[in-house]
């Protein structure tokens, strides 16, 4: 395990390349498994993107070869990836005369999957549970699905959803999807569809119901896929908890993306920080102005900021974080899928923050921290596997010294993290 002390050296202006989305990435990875004629350029370097490229490209047997029932069974282990387990359980249930355990890590077991079993069976998909009931490992049996009408619950994981979005040009009659009730992580899903639209798949989604055409796609493509936003959420971060006037350029990144992520424009500008997009598809963040209190407010509410996060949850941990090394309080809502990631990242960011002075509380899907100055130094941060728990923390060494536990684990979505952080002027030292 590797600890990283981290502590504030300068801040220098800088030019950082972010590697491609994870979400964006794995998305076309399985979708250029189904139209091999697709390529793709500024792929992500993340752990969960090599466990989808490895798994697929391990996957594929010879057509000429006649194996046992057996034999032919094939055993893939996600790790932590979660979402390679949703978008390859999917995958998996359409290769007719296929056999596929998928397992993963201790907490991926942990990680319910239910949901997305039961709409591949209403498919027609014959799945069974190798352990626990709900939750991995599962054996797959790919077959031929000719139900197209599905429906599930609209409040789950946006991955549930999108790993059906991904399969269906490739169902004979493609497939005609209801949500029931309330919708969630709405940016994730239309970033499904807008990548399917972008190698020619008719798709339409209205009010409740997604529909998607089947497809043979067999024109040449190339894809360049965008930088990550969730990634450069931390030097949002650092921007905001910098002195005015400091900015990083950043690339590459579009003013239209399809990322849910990309919020962090419009949320950041509260904490004074402005983003400036070039014509080179790089954006330039900068340190225009401190947070300035809400002038119609009562004096508590003042240094308070209220977000709806429903759509871009995975930004919880690095805004919450912000808010705590800037003095602000904040009340954060629509965090429900937290508790069924990595860890429970809700527990995780209060059990931290509360070690580093914080007064937190959290419920199932709300996170609430209260107005303090009040920030203890030297103290060890533990990061539960979890990528953006180190990430997210490690800004807070602009304003005291940290210790991250288990350093490495930011592999999974930003392997060159601890490097980048360095080159623009952080101590990051092994210990």
């Amino acid at each position: 395990m590797t600890t990283r002390h981290t502590e504030l050296v300068e801040v220098r202006n800088s030019q950082l390349s972010i590697t491609g989305s994870k979400s964006e990435t794995n998305r076309l990875l399985l979708l250029k498994a189904l139209y091999p004629n697709i390529s793709l350029e500024n792929a992500s370097n993340s752990d969960d993107s090599e466990v989808m490229t490895n798994i697929i490209q391990n996957f594929q047997l010879p057509t000429s070869v006649t194996l046992s029932a057996v034999e032919v069974q094939q055993l893939f282990n996600v790790h932590h990836a979660g979402t390679a387990m949703r978008f390859l359980t999917a995958f998996f249930a359409i290769q007719e005369g296929k056999e596929i355990v998928l397992t993963g890590s201790s907490r991926m077991k942990e990680r319910p999957i239910k949901i997305l079993v039961e709409a591949l069976q209403q498919l027609g998909a014959e799945i069974s549970y190798e352990e626990n009931e709900g939750f991995p490992p599962i054996k797959i049996k790919g077959r031929k699905l000719i139900n197209n009408k599905v429906s599930l619950p609209a409040n789950v994981s946006s991955q549930y959803i999108s790993a059906l979005l991904l399969i269906a040009p490739k169902l004979e009659n493609g497939l005609e999807l209801t949500l029931e009730g309330e919708i969630t992580s709405i940016p994730y899903i239309k970033m499904t569809l807008a990548l399917l639209n972008e190698i020619g798949v008719k798709t339409s989604f209205v009010n409740d119901k997604i529909t998607v055409t089947p497809s043979a796609i067999e024109a040449q493509q190339i894809i360049t896929i965008e930088s990550d936003w969730s990634s450069a959420s931390y030097w949002y971060s650092i921007i905001a908890l910098s002195e005015i006037g400091t900015q990083i350029t950043l690339s590459s990144y579009k003013q239209n993306s399809l990322q849910g992520d990309s919020a962090l424009v419009e949320i950041y500008k509260n904490f004074g920080v402005e983003t400036i997009f070039n014509n080179n598809n790089s954006i330039t963040i900068i340190k225009s102005n401190n947070f300035k209190p809400d002038p119609s407010e009562n004096e508590q509410a003042k240094q308070t900021l209220n977000l709806k996060l429903n759509n871009s949850p995975d930004i919880a941990q690095t805004i919450a974080v912000t808010c705590f090394g800037l003095g602000i309080g904040c009340h954060l809502t629509g965090l429900h899928t937290l508790k069924i990631k990595e860890t429970d990242r809700l527990e995780a960011l209060k059990t931290e923050l509360s070690k580093l002075g914080a007064n937190i509380s959290v419920t199932n899907d709300s996170l609430t921290i209260q107005q303090s100055n009040n920030l203890n130094s030297n103290i060890k941060i533990k990061t539960y596997q979890d990528h953006r728990m180190a990430m997210a923390f490690a800004p807070l060494a602009l304003k005291t010294s940290i210790i991250i536990e288990d350093a490495e684990v930011v592999s999974k979505s930003y392997p060159t993290f601890w490097e980048d952080l360095h080159s623009i002027g952080f101590q990051v030292e092994n210990q």
